[in-house]
């Protein structure tokens, strides 16, 4: 077993107990199948409209239903010179960080750049590009293969190219724990900011994996759904029907400030990131703990960082990835530790599971109720799994007083990661 938090939890030789860090969110910029920024995605989420398709690239497998964000043109938005250069993944992710940035009212040529840090997460990386110049090394031979395959395949040059596009150069990383790696970028960004390492941290995660070999593994796994005669209701999280999930691209980017930083240049905070926990299975590679223990030492982790109680959390924003084994235990685990009490919601009904960046999608969503006090609906659920025993939103969001929220994401090899946000 392992569990950490974003600091410690005690503070010094005393052992006195250190002050809960809130880092500040300034701006969040998203790029989804439910819309190509921030507002469209909100507001399609909001609303509860599925964006799950039968995607004309994926013919010949076994699952053709995705989450495509087809609206996105990496090639008009950042000029074709510049975009050929880059993996898709990694032209999402520069688009989505230039809107949050400019949403946060900053500007990298004037900030001290070294005080600005990149963390982000990916679970795949450059994988369409890995699969495009196999299959022209198949095909055409060794000798026509891009020589710049390795800088648009590797998963670090995500951050690298943020970093150089946004002129921040302070630490710059890229955390790949599955489906967890945008909420384990965020507490590293958190971390960054609480031990004074950077003032502004540019964080979130993105992936565009719908290659052919990823969603035939996938499929083979017995990962996904195959609800073709419904695509509206393919992705429905804590659903008693529910058969897998729908896999996605996306891109979400937030900026985090230290608090000081934000309130001596007068910042807007959407809300704040107060607590991160994870820890490890160590268990099975791809099943989840049944009764979601891992998870419950990532959530326990994160509410002593915060130092709240179950009882103060209002709202969760589930992992819910629409899969039966997912759902269930994540359910078990929020009932056992959290309690009843809380709105639940499953972002993945609408804008699917977009693997390495859906934790980072899941805390801008989270961040977005804390601003507006609106829970959306889960989605694609027509009759909660009894065996969930929550009070998961459906049919319609919820207007609710919202001061703290838990969003949770759970990762391939019992990787488990959980973030406190509570309202600004």
């Amino acid at each position: 077993m392992t569990e950490v938090t974003a600091g410690p939890s005690r503070g010094g030789p005393s052992g006195r107990r250190a002050e809960p860090f809130h880092a500040a969110i300034t701006g969040i910029g998203m790029i989804t199948a439910a819309g190509q920024d921030t507002a469209r995605t909100w507001q399609a989420v909001v609303e509860g409209r599925p964006t799950t398709a039968v995607i004309p690239e994926l013919a010949g497998m076994p699952v053709q239903l995705a989450c495509q964000a087809s609206a996105f043109d990496g090639d008009a938005i950042l000029g074709r010179r510049a975009a050929w250069r880059l993996d898709r993944c990694t032209q999402m992710a520069l688009v989505a960080g230039r809107e949050a940035v400019a949403d946060a009212g900053l500007i990298p040529g004037e900030w001290d750049g070294t005080r600005v840090g990149t963390v982000l997460g990916s679970a795949l990386g450059g994988i369409g590009t890995w699969q495009r110049e196999y299959d022209r090394l198949r095909e055409l031979g060794p000798e026509r293969i891009s020589p710049l395959t390795i800088p648009m395949s590797l998963p670090n040059l995500i951050a690298g190219q943020m970093a150089t596009d946004l002129h921040a150069r302070g630490p710059s990383l890229v955390t790949s724990t599955a489906c967890a790696s945008g909420t384990t970028a965020l507490g590293i960004a958190r971390d960054l900011l609480r031990h004074d390492t950077c003032d502004i941290v540019i964080t979130g995660g993105a992936e565009s994996g719908l290659v052919h070999s990823v969603v035939a593994a996938f499929a083979r796994a017995g990962a996904l759904s195959r609800n073709t005669a419904d695509p509206d209701r393919a992705s429905r999280p804590f659903d008693v029907d529910r058969d897998g999930f729908v896999i996605a691209e996306a891109a979400a980017i937030l900026v985090l400030e230290h608090p000081d930083h934000a309130r001596a240049r007068g910042a807007h905070v959407y809300a704040y990131v107060s607590g991160y926990g994870a820890s490890a299975d160590a268990g099975h590679e791809t099943r989840p703990d049944p009764e979601g223990a891992g998870a419950q030492r990532a959530v326990e982790a994160a509410l002593r960082d915060a130092e709240l109680s179950p009882t103060e959390v209002d709202h969760v924003n589930a992992h819910g990835t629409s899969t039966p084994l997912n759902d269930l235990a994540e359910g078990r685990m929020v009932r056992r530790v959290i309690g009843g009490h809380p709105l639940i919601t499953a972002a993945k009904g609408v804008t699917g599971h977009s693997l390495g960046a859906a934790g980072a999608v899941e805390a801008a969503l989270t961040a977005l109720t804390l601003r507006h006090q609106i829970v959306p609906p889960t989605a694609g659920l027509r009759e909660t799994d009894p065996a969930v025993d929550l009070d998961v939103v459906r049919d319609t969001a919820r207007e609710e007083r919202i001061e703290a929220a838990l969003s949770n994401s759970f990762g391939f090899g019992g990787q488990n990661a959980a973030l406190i946000l509570t309202r600004a």
